[in-house]
């Protein structure tokens, strides 16, 4: 079917009242990045709604990227016509013919009059409209309750729509409307999917990924990389900050307080993301965790590991089972990268039975035996790589910038040979660690 536009409907911005114009705003600006690559489209503001009008731009791939707006509810293809009577007839009849109802079809008309000046009522439109429809059509039948093709027709004072498809698209708040966010990022199912969700209600994300090298592959850390990617698609870019953690990691293990090591090591996450996000004006922290569902997701673990910050730490994906965050997982495309089978830090050490409600006192007594700690937390952050990372909209290699150059990377021969690296990746005691 050709069509003339694309309706764009808001959802929650709605209730914004006074801070309703600057919600708009964003969602115009993420909306018009995203048409770049459509060029003939051309992008129109009214309040409560976008129109794109397509110019013989094809619908399919247009919708496709759109639904994934967030801020965006719902997506109509629309033919327009003048708010006159007669035009607006013809044009749900030509619909129709496109359409070609197939015998039996039920239907009905739905019109709504948000102009006052047109001269008939939504009722009357029903009417007026419906009845030319079945005249022209004889397959058709009028079934208000239950119909198989719904004809809506909005008068407006600038035109009327005619539409029969609604696509639902992911709705949420426009990117970056809510402040900024550090998402602590791994190479696992549920952090680009907390990041995600986190995006969808506004957050802008900043990215940081711990690695271990050389105890972790550089294709570990692309692996992470290419999630951040799909989430850049999403949000138009993402800044990744790639923190070297091997001599930290190295240093906990060495304080030989095996059980408590993964939670000694996300409070080290923690401290150092916190710096970052001092440094990059970020207001949160983001993770993955899933009440439970691994030792150190536990509601004790939770608590002290999230007393190594300040921040409040966000938590999209709490209460949510591991199937729930699979399937947003498979849908926005994170899932098939996520099983991929590098290793990351937190595969490494593995202790053989992790506390699931380590004491706080312990953990404290442990970092204030290592009189380092903070110096290596603070190196780290100074070594820190960051790359922006920009939305791949036409089909070509992810866009990278690197914002440092330096090489922070560890000879294989500083690493003490005694340490015992297990490389596990399916453990489940660590899960996603993010």
């Amino acid at each position: 079917m050709i069509y003339d536009m694309l309706l764009l409907r808001f959802g929650e911005i709605t209730i914004k009242g006074r801070n309703r114009n600057k919600f708009e705003k964003a969602a115009y600006r993420h909306v018009k990045e995203v048409l770049k690559p459509f060029a003939n489209t051309k992008l129109i503001k009214e309040y409560g709604r976008l129109y794109v009008e397509l110019n013989g731009e094809e619908v399919e791939p247009l919708i496709a990227v759109l639904r994934h707006v967030f801020g965006i509810v719902s997506i109509s293809p629309v033919k327009v016509a003048p708010s006159v009577l007669e035009p607006i007839i013809e044009t749900a009849l030509a619909m129709m013919h496109e359409y070609d109802p197939q015998p039996g079809t039920k239907f009905k008309v739905v019109g709504r009059r948000a102009w006052k000046g047109f001269p008939h009522s939504s009722q009357e439109l029903n009417h007026l409209v419906g009845a030319p429809l079945l005249r022209e059509f004889e397959q058709l039948s009028v079934d208000v309750r239950n119909p198989e093709l719904k004809v809506t027709v909005e008068v407006r004072e600038e035109n009327t729509y005619i539409f029969s498809e609604v696509f639902p698209a992911v709705g949420g708040f426009p990117y970056g409307t809510n402040g900024k966010g550090m998402l602590l990022l791994s190479g696992g199912i549920d952090s680009p999917v907390a990041g995600y969700q986190a995006m969808r209600r506004g957050l802008e994300i900043e990215a940081v990924h711990f690695h271990s090298y050389p105890f972790t592959s550089e294709r570990a850390q692309q692996k992470v990389l290419d999630l951040a990617q799909v989430l850049a698609n999403y949000s138009g870019r993402v800044k990744v900050h790639m923190v070297p953690f091997t001599e930290i990691q190295t240093r906990l293990h060495q304080a030989n307080a095996e059980n408590v090591l993964i939670t000694l090591m996300r409070r080290a996450f923690l401290r150092i993301t916190t710096k970052l996000a001092d440094k990059h004006k970020a207001l949160a922290i983001v993770s993955g965790d899933s009440l439970g569902q691994v030792a150190s997701q536990t509601l004790g673990s939770m608590n002290v590991i999230g007393r190594a910050t300040d921040l409040p730490l966000l938590r999209p994906l709490v209460t949510m089972d591991k199937e729930e965050i699979v399937r947003i997982a498979q849908a926005i495309g994170t899932f098939e990268l996520s099983i991929l089978p590098y290793e990351d830090c937190c595969t490494l050490f593995v202790p053989k039975s992790p506390a699931t409600n380590p004491n706080l006192k312990v953990l404290e007594r442990v970092e204030a035996s290592i009189p380092e700690l903070d110096e290596l937390i603070d190196k780290a952050v100074e070594e820190t790589d960051t790359v922006v990372l920009r939305a791949n909209r036409g089909g070509m290699a992810p866009q990278t910038t690197p914002e440092n150059d330096g090489e922070n990377e560890l000879e294989a021969s500083s690493i003490p040979a005694e340490l015992n690296v297990n490389k596990n990746t399916n453990d489940q005691s660590i899960g996603d660690w993010f």
